[in-house]
């Protein structure tokens, strides 16, 4: 009986000075409200034949259409490509390929002959396409100045450390620096028409409006306070595999000069793919009901000054309309096809199971 009093008053003390001391005895129990204590209500779905098999046949259904549609209107979108790398010696630009030779003053031209067996209609778009070349290379795609690109005098001078090995050639900085605008492609694609008499005509190409807006008005500016890009870019060199510096990428036009020349730009947005093609010129759409390109026979007119067979790289050449969707691309209603059928599919069988299984008997006999 002494010894438990005796403890009873100890740990009676105890706590005493524990709560004295702090004024407010500790509590862990955490707050009786719905959140801490789990009352919340919840909702858990209760996956049935009734809610299930719904779902997959709306789905199927949907998705089949419009994969459908997608599919032919990517179907109807009229395309042409020629290879023109000269890989094989029977190719009019094979001898270009085999003897390329690094800023030649005299660039090899080779001409390739084709035939468009039906009209291209609307406006039509030339592009350069390229193969095994990694535009997506980390490396690769970091080695760039977006300063310099947008017109900062001070990295005009003294360009990132990314942009090496293609920083400066000596003491002097290059501009634009960097591996992406090293590669620029730089092949020079002309394009005729040859008609019934055999009269050769050249199609227009549109050289401006094909970089995104925001490219060409906020990502890429010349260098201000100088209207003159000769005196501009004076104390800078050209990057090393360019045969002109960069203010003579179009001397004839001041809105395409430089920086902002519509070319280098789109080269600029480097590929997320190693076979790719980028826009290169817009053969707009005549008046009336002409075709913009008649079928017949074309000419077109290579200045070859871009190597590819050192990394077994392609080179070609494609011409295609467009829809409301963008370019010929078939997969994304490949996708939505496959994607509903397997869904139709899954509904028809789950169905089938339901239908036979669902009768049978769930009950349990247990044995008194």
């Amino acid at each position: 009986m002494m010894a438990s009093s005796y403890n009873a008053k100890e740990e009676d003390g105890h706590h005493s000075g524990a709560s004295s001391g702090t004024g407010v005895s500790k509590n862990k129990k955490p707050d009786n409200t719905a959140f801490k204590q789990q009352r919340l209500p919840a909702w858990q779905p209760i996956l049935t034949a009734g809610s299930v098999l719904p779902a997959f046949f709306v789905i199927g259904l949907i998705f089949i259409p419009i994969g459908i549609g997608l599919y032919v209107t990517s179907n109807n979108i009229k395309e042409f490509e020629i290879d023109y790398t000269g890989v094989s010696s029977d190719s009019p630009c094979y001898n270009c390929a085999k003897n390329f030779t690094w800023n030649t003053t005299e660039p090899c031209v080779c001409t390739v002959n084709f035939t468009l067996h039906q009209p291209f209609e609307s406006n039509v778009f030339m592009y350069y396409g390229l193969s095994n070349f990694y535009q997506n290379h980390r490396r690769y795609v970091k080695s760039r100045d977006d300063r310099q690109l947008n017109g900062d005098l001070s990295a005009l001078t003294d360009p990132s450390k990314e942009c090496e090995p293609y920083r400066k050639s000596g003491d002097v900085s290059i501009a634009p620096c960097g591996a992406i605008a090293n590669s620029l492609f730089n092949d020079t694609l002309v394009l005729y028409y040859v008609d019934s008499n055999n009269s050769i005509s050249e199609i227009p190409l549109v050289k401006k409006g094909i970089a995104w807006w925001t490219d060409k008005h906020v990502k890429f500016r010349n260098p201000a306070g100088n209207s003159n890009l000769t005196l501009a870019f004076k104390d800078t060199a050209k990057p090393v595999n360019w045969a002109k510096p960069v203010y003579e990428l179009d001397p004839s036009d001041p809105e395409n000069n430089g920086f902002i020349n519509e070319d280098f730009i789109v080269w600029m947005r480097t590929a997320a793919l190693p076979t790719f093609r980028k826009l290169y010129r817009i053969i707009q759409k005549k008046s009336g009901a002409t075709p913009t390109l008649p079928n017949g026979n074309y000419m077109l007119n290579i200045t070859y000054n871009y190597p590819v067979l050192s990394f077994d790289g392609r080179k070609r050449m494609i011409l295609s309309t467009i829809s409301w969707m963008g370019g010929k691309n078939p997969f994304l209603g490949i996708a939505y096809i496959t994607v509903g059928s397997i869904c139709f599919f899954l509904g028809v069988v789950l169905l089938i199971i339901h239908h036979k299984y669902d009768n049978r008997n769930t009950s349990a006999d247990i044995p008194s």
